[in-house]
């Protein structure tokens, strides 16, 4: 259902911290133009917890009337509260999405049996579900028995984001459930090897930025071409890598800015990044091959 290049959207901002809509309208334009496959909206990377409901509400409505047709939607709804993220999920409806995205819930680590009952309840609304797991945000590592029991008894769930560290895990995921549900890379300094163990794709950040090269190893991967994925993949490692000196989004925020798609301003209680990553970034960014970022 989920395959390919899925972009987690940033939120363009003006200096004064207003969604900046024009260059939001560039962004989403650059990344249709670079052949993603989908986009997410809402998701962390949209600095979701720092928007208003009726932002929010107005993100989706100006997004989805430029994207609907054209690629796939994944909305992310999820929270730490099972009332709040069905509200979310409701609310995200409105706008026919293919899919949710409804991360683990975070900091109050619900036991197995919470934890089931919370996706089961969103479930039950109807949308196709995306599990996010990524324990070194939420504090929450999911161990494999309860995956197993968890996508027996919710079996709307249809993809999980995955961006644990643990290769371990995360090969056993793959071994385990490749078969069953579409396993999409959540880490971007780890994309081929996702795609080695089988991922069907990725929901990546720093795709804000470099669409056209995720894309493009997407497709060397899968015409048999794995080498020269890789080599592409290794040219913008460093400015992947880069991409996540500081908290998400903010130096990918700050790359944004250089290509003339919002300024680098995110909302506290993420702020600006350090002048030494400033300068990390701008000289990788000299010698970068532009051919691979997105373009206005």
């Amino acid at each position: 259902m989920f395959q390919g290049v899925y972009t987690a959207l940033a939120t363009p901002m003006t200096q004064e911290g207003a969604v900046d809509y024009n260059r939001l309208e560039c962004l989403l334009t650059a990344q249709l133009r670079a052949g993603v496959q989908g986009i997410v909206l809402l998701g962390t990377t949209a600095e979701t917890p720092t928007l208003s409901a009726a932002e929010k509400n107005e993100i989706l409505k100006f997004c989805t009337t430029r994207l609907t047709g054209k690629v796939k939607i994944i909305i992310g709804t999820g929270g730490n509260s099972t009332a709040a993220t069905l509200e979310n999920t409701r609310a995200a409806q409105v706008f026919n999405p293919d899919g949710v995205l409804v991360v683990t819930p975070y900091y109050n680590k619900p036991n197995p049996s919470g934890l089931i009952e919370h996706y089961r309840q969103v479930a039950a609304l109807g949308t196709p579900i995306v599990l996010y797991h990524i324990p070194g945000r939420t504090g929450l590592k999911v161990p494999a028995s309860v995956f197993e029991k968890l996508l027996q008894q919710v079996p709307q769930i249809v993809a999980v984001k995955e961006s644990d560290y643990d290769m371990v895990h995360v090969t056993g995921m793959a071994v385990n459930y490749q078969n069953r549900l579409d396993y999409l890379c959540g880490n971007d300094d780890l994309f081929p090897l996702y795609l080695a163990i089988g991922a069907s794709g990725i929901i990546s950040a720093a795709a804000n930025v470099f669409a056209p090269a995720f894309v493009k190893i997407y497709n060397l991967f899968n015409e048999g071409n794995p080498k020269q994925a890789f080599a592409l993949f290794s040219k913008i490692y460093p400015l992947i890598q880069a991409c996540y000196a500081e908290t998400n989004p903010t130096c990918i925020k700050y790359m944004l800015s250089k290509l003339g798609i919002g300024t680098a301003t995110a909302r506290l209680p993420l702020g600006e990044i350090s002048a030494e990553h400033k300068k990390q970034i701008d000289r990788l960014w000299e010698c970068a091959d532009k051919n691979w970022m997105i373009s206005l």
